[in-house]
């Protein structure tokens, strides 16, 4: 393949699973180092792949617009996104995710080589390689097993997710606004997740908030635009609290931020792609092998081998203290 050809990778959402690709982002680059890469999602996550520094393009599909119901912005968009793709004129199309509508997308792209995650074998004729997932391992190690099971030279593994400044500094506008000192010791608590089951107790985190406040620490609450009443009892408990801001906002707190606890979210991802110091509550059985990333030590898991819930608010003190100690940020 001529290495100045255009390349799509596609993946859709979520958070997290967009965020798994960037050690496979970098291994395309490393194997076509003048193509152009253009990596296809949806709308809501297409500010995320501002810290793939090795994208060169991105291409949004609008999932609210195909669910409106409205035919003639169903068609609409459809027909955009096709222009888009056949427009593209790529070489080359990786279909990570795999799923029936992604498979028509790779193959309505018109690339001669279409490589994609096959769950059902009945969506490999989209593919002039489908390679069957496995899911018995990390996610991020099965999107690099696709490209090497495909032909391309395995390197490095580069999990780096770059802030862009503007982030950054929203972000430290929000720290001055909530009267936080940068130079300080900073908590950030990100406790709810996508799913329920992953959620640890409100409560637990407040105790852990309050532990870390005696001792001198800053504490800050994250959470997304549907959880600023669930985070009601933190504010209320006076925690700085930043439910709703942007994505890539939030992360650049997390940046500002010394020590980084919540459950298995796409925002603790981040932080780990980031390079922060996290501790992830896990909770068994373990849905997803390997977590954090490259940080299996990190996590913090019930002794029991059962659900989240049944991790000690005793245990994630004292894990989240020796983070600190490591980290010579508290006392």
């Amino acid at each position: 393949m001529d290495r100045s050809n255009n390349i799509l990778l596609i993946r859709l959402k979520s958070i997290g699973d967009i965020l798994f690709l960037l050690p496979a982002v970098h291994v395309v680059r490393e194997n076509f180092p003048g193509a152009k890469i253009t990596f296809l999602t949806s709308r809501e996550n297409a500010a995320l792949l501002e810290g793939f520094r090795e994208v060169d393009e991105v291409i949004t599909l609008d999932r609210v617009r195909f669910q409106s119901g409205n035919p003639k912005a169903i068609l609409s968009e459809a027909f955009s996104l096709f222009c888009r793709l056949r427009g593209g004129k790529f070489s080359l199309v990786v279909d990570f995710q795999g799923y029936g509508e992604t498979a028509w997308l790779a193959w309505l792209s018109g690339a001669p080589q279409r490589w994609g995650s096959v769950y059902s074998t009945g969506r490999r004729w989209a593919y002039t390689r489908g390679v069957t997932r496995n899911d018995n391992i990390h996610l991020v190690d099965w999107n690099l097993s696709l490209l090497q099971q495909c032909g391309l030279r395995p390197g490095k593994i580069v999990n780096e997710f770059v802030l862009p400044d503007s982030a950054l500094n929203e972000a430290r506008r929000f720290f001055a606004a909530q009267k936080l000192d940068t130079a300080k010791p900073t908590l950030f608590i990100q406790p709810f997740t996508s799913s329920p089951h992953k959620n640890w107790p409100l409560e637990n985190y407040i105790s852990i908030a309050g532990h870390w406040r005696a001792r001198g620490v800053q504490v800050l609450f994250g959470g997304g635009p549907s959880e600023r009443t669930l985070l009601e009892p933190a504010r209320a408990a006076d925690f700085s609290v930043a439910a709703g801001t942007p994505l890539l906002v939030s992360a650049g707190l997390m940046q500002l931020s010394t020590l980084v606890i919540g459950g298995v979210t796409g925002l603790l991802h981040l932080a780990v792609a980031m390079q922060k110091r996290v501790l992830m509550l896990v909770g068994y059985p373990a849905h997803e092998p390997g977590f954090p990333y490259q940080h299996h030590d990190w996590a913090v898991a019930p002794l029991t081998g059962g659900s989240i819930a049944e991790i000690q608010t005793g245990a994630v003190i004292e894990t989240s203290e020796r983070a600190f100690a490591e980290l010579g940020a508290a006392k």
